[in-house]
């Protein structure tokens, strides 16, 4: 029995949760509300590549208060998070999982980054191992919603430097 339990300690998984705007795609101040206005940023299929070539699970994390604010819908939401699958389909990769609030702050709901509900939502999916886990933002609710996971974080403040943050990440684990 014990050592069936030690076993299942070692089946967890580690993933890298990412902030969706202005981590996987440009940030708009009126929201990314359509496929439209999607503009994903070059250079980020290689950093992701490394990341799930090291066993990583990638994750997205992100609130969209866009919805809840009438200024979109759950399933415009879709379909952006679908063309950023299929883009990274194209490049011989994939997202594991999207996770989005659709709440607006004054809402107080425990999805909304930064409270850590939809990390700890998905770690209970994906059988996560929150300490082996990382979270990449550009925003303090990031870092926050990180902290109160239980996993470690880095902060990018453009995405020129996700390849960095990558680099980083996998040398600690050596």
């Amino acid at each position: 029995m014990a050592a069936d339990l030690c076993s299942h300690m070692n089946d967890l998984r580690k993933a890298v949760f990412l902030d969706r705007d202005g981590v996987i795609n440009k940030e708009r101040k009126d929201y990314v509300k359509s496929v439209s206005e999607l503009e994903i940023f070059s250079g980020i299929v290689e950093p992701i590549k490394h990341l799930k070539n090291n066993g990583f699970l990638i994750i997205v994390i992100t609130n969209q208060s866009a919805i809840n604010r009438n200024l979109t819908t759950h399933e415009k939401i879709f379909e952006v998070h679908n063309e950023i699958q299929s883009f990274f389909m194209k490049n011989a990769i994939s997202i594991d999982d999207f996770y989005y609030c659709p709440h607006r702050p004054d809402e107080n709901c425990d999805c909304r980054k930064p409270k850590p509900g939809l990390l700890l939502e998905a770690a209970k999916k994906w059988k996560i191992d929150l300490k082996s886990s990382w979270m990449i933002g550009d925003s303090d609710t990031d870092m926050e919603a990180a902290s109160a996971a239980g996993c470690k974080s880095l902060t990018i403040r453009s995405s020129i430097e996700l390849g960095s943050v990558v680099t980083r990440i996998l040398n600690s684990l050596d």
